[in-house]
């Protein structure tokens, strides 16, 4: 049974072909065509933390593909009423896919590894791989080819930075962490990265135009999570120098663009004219969460084989 928990689960081929098929599910949705790739599958959505984009776009996604949707929590006893086994091993019997988002990525891998049908990782403590995957087809759709772009990320290294620094490994793209002091991604991770793949040109740095001179994309989030409210204040000071603006953009190439996961801290971690400004694609990149939800839901149902790739 396959599942997508970390970009670990998926090569660089079916990442490719979950591509593919966005890319047709959003030229027909744009016609008005919602095709019914999935009649009569069910996918559940187990969420612990609030979800804009991810809720709507699996809920929206599995609909237009012909399937249908349950969003439980409280009301089921999600992780109070019983044994996160046995939640997962009767939920997993009931519908095809369960999408988690989840506290702690622990949570994810006991749904996966006792629930008998596929399980997303719709966001945990470690990982945000669907927001990674619609990152970099966003990319795409603007640059064409994504092997030896340059991918720039400003702030904390988050869930978001790894998985991105992942999806770019996967895609051939280069990728550059620059963060403050204390903040910068897991050593585990980064130590995980130059075993297994000597040749990925990650970059950590702590100096923002330096660090955006080569970029094809500028990408921030927040300075603090959710989770990290008792931190937003320490984390602000930590992080004043490096707010994208006007003048950090300008030290990036002339056809950069900007990045972010959202929701956005206005005035913190960017400021209006540079999210609203002409260099932005957060609105493309949001709405690609759909599409990209669509063409993973797609591949995972009808494509995947029993068994992930070999690292």
């Amino acid at each position: 049974m396959r599942h997508l928990i970390t970009l670990d689960d998926i090569s660089p081929p079916e990442i490719n072909r979950v591509f593919e098929l966005s890319a047709e599910l959003k030229l027909k949705f744009g016609q008005g065509i919602r095709e019914s790739l999935l009649p009569g599958r069910i996918l559940a959505l187990l969420f612990e933390k609030q979800s804009l984009r991810t809720r709507v776009s699996f809920e929206a996604g599995i609909a237009h593909l012909g399937g249908n949707s349950l969003l439980l929590g409280e009301d089921v006893g999600f992780g109070s009423r019983e044994s996160i086994e046995d939640f997962a091993r009767v939920l997993g019997s009931m519908v095809d896919v369960i999408v988690a988002r989840a506290k702690t990525h622990a949570t994810v891998e006991a749904l996966a590894n006792h629930a008998d049908c596929h399980v997303i990782n719709g966001l945990t403590d470690l990982a945000h791989p669907c927001q990674a995957l619609a990152d970099l087809y966003t990319i795409r759709e603007r640059f064409g080819e994504l092997r030896g772009k340059t991918l720039t990320w400003i702030g904390d290294g988050n869930n978001v930075a790894t998985s991105l620094a992942r999806a770019c490994n996967c895609l051939g793209m280069k990728f550059v962490c620059c963060t403050p002091e204390g903040y910068e991604l897991d050593s585990e991770v980064v130590a995980d990265f130059t075993q297994r793949f000597p040749n990925f040109e990650l970059t950590q740095s702590q100096h923002p135009q330096d660090a955006v001179r080569e970029a094809a994309a500028v990408y921030t989030d927040v300075w603090a999570s959710m989770g990290q409210e008792g931190e937003r204040a320490q984390r602000k000071a930590d992080f004043a120098k490096y707010q994208v603006n006007p003048k950090l953009m300008a030290s990036a190439p002339d056809n950069a663009i900007f990045m972010h996961c959202l929701p956005a801290r206005r005035g913190e971690e960017v400021t209006d004219d540079v999210i609203d400004g002409p260099q932005s694609v957060v609105l493309q990149q949001a709405n690609n969460r759909l599409h990209v939800q669509k063409g993973i839901l797609a591949w995972l149902l009808r494509e995947s084989h029993d068994e992930p790739p070999q690292p």
